[in-house]
């Protein structure tokens, strides 16, 4: 067992300890144990300074540390903090079993501007199979990885194919996965598998890790919680791709950092999927889509917009038509006419989107672009 391993659990024995013993009114032993509990996650947390975990065991310790004052203070009677405490340990087990909440998107295809390639990938990967099990003898690949600039479409693709499909579309992240409660990570895996099977024996089901490099990067140092919560991942996986199961069970993530990811977790993943930077005609589009709720000036020139904002990625172009209706809502405030409730914002014009665009640079940067393009000629799967 290594050093966080023995940390950890320590830390476990000695905090269940302290509440049992604080329960029976144990005041100075509870304490002691208490403070014991404080001493083994202040040095898990020195140890490895980087572990993800590391907000949930400095919040123990504070909790911890503020039960310990009262007992000392003489304080005997039930109070929020004892209560809090002894909820931790005593119902931690009722609360880690909180099943995944499945999610219907309304998400269209239409909505999800250009990916041309990534939207045919991801229905040979998924929709085909739902629609025809029976063309498919050899299996089908149920780990789609999505990977690419921030703010592209990685998330709208996922809730895309699941509302195509008609799935159940569960959304999790390093804060759901990796549990307050100590040494309850692979557990919740487990369940968020079990859940997912369980669900998919009447419609399609997904689940959908959004960052996956949080859970699953490679790390110098991992503490032992970590390692039983990827590795219980990784059985997982293999699980759900045995062909001779024919159940639609399909678990897609995505991540804007895939050179951080091991190739244990890569290779589960059949399909690997670059979403890049909108082109010029999606650009386009994205442009067009968020200004439909905006009155515009006749002189607002499409095409020259999405020439300009070359590099620019979706959010990015959300972020400058937002920008935009912001200043004309502005002037109305200012202008003071805004309280009337029939007044309305005047046209956005060309010059509006200018103005912005002078002061604004995109959130990507080519060195991050062509990291992209060489992670996909290495590890490409379309």
């Amino acid at each position: 067992m290594s050093v966080s391993q023995q940390l950890e659990q320590m830390a476990m024995q000695y905090a269940a300890e302290a509440v049992r013993l604080d329960q029976m009114g144990e005041t100075d032993k509870a304490a002691e144990y208490y403070k014991k509990a404080i001493d083994a996650l202040s040095k898990l947390v020195k140890l490895y300074p980087d572990y993800g975990l590391n907000r949930v065991y400095i919040e123990r310790v504070m909790t911890y540390k503020e039960r310990v004052k009262l007992l000392q203070e003489g304080y005997m009677e039930s109070s929020i903090h004892e209560e809090k405490i002894i909820r931790t340990h005593e119902e931690q087990k009722e609360d880690s079993e909180e099943k995944p909440n499945p999610d219907k998107p309304n998400i269209k295809w239409d909505e999800v501007a250009g990916l041309n390639d990534a939207k045919i990938a991801i229905k040979e990967a998924i929709v085909f199979p739902v629609k025809r099990p029976d063309l498919f003898p050899l299996g089908w690949p149920r780990g789609i990885l999505l990977f690419g600039p921030p703010g592209c479409g990685k998330t709208l693709l996922a809730a895309a194919v699941a509302t195509e499909i008609e799935a159940d579309f569960v959304m999790v992240d390093a804060a759901s996965i990796m549990s307050k409660w100590l040494g309850v990570a692979e557990q919740n895996v487990a369940r968020l598998f079990a859940e997912a099977r369980k669900a998919c024996e009447k419609r399609p089901s997904i689940i959908f890790i959004d960052e996956v490099d949080s859970l699953f990067g490679t790390h110098d140092q991992e503490v032992g919680g970590e390692v039983r919560m990827r590795n219980q991942f990784l059985k997982e996986m293999d699980g759900i791709m045995d062909k001779g199961k024919n159940y639609h069970l399909y678990v897609i993530a995505a991540t804007n950092k895939p050179w951080d990811l091991d190739w244990a977790f890569i290779r589960r993943f059949q399909k690997r999927i670059m979403v890049p930077l909108p082109d010029f005609e999606t650009r386009l589009e994205i442009f067009k889509l968020y200004t439909t709720k905006m009155e515009l000036s006749r002189d607002v020139d499409y095409r020259e917009l999405a020439s300009i904002t070359e590099g620019f990625s979706g959010s990015d172009i959300r972020d400058i038509c937002q920008s935009v209706r912001l200043n004309v809502i502005r002037e109305l405030f200012e202008s003071g006419l805004a309280y009337d409730q029939n007044s309305q914002p005047r046209s956005v014009s060309m010059n509006d989107f200018l103005n912005i665009l002078r002061v604004r640079r995109p959130s990507v940067s080519k060195e991050m672009v062509a990291s992209y393009e060489k992670w996909y000629e290495n590890f490409k799967a379309l």
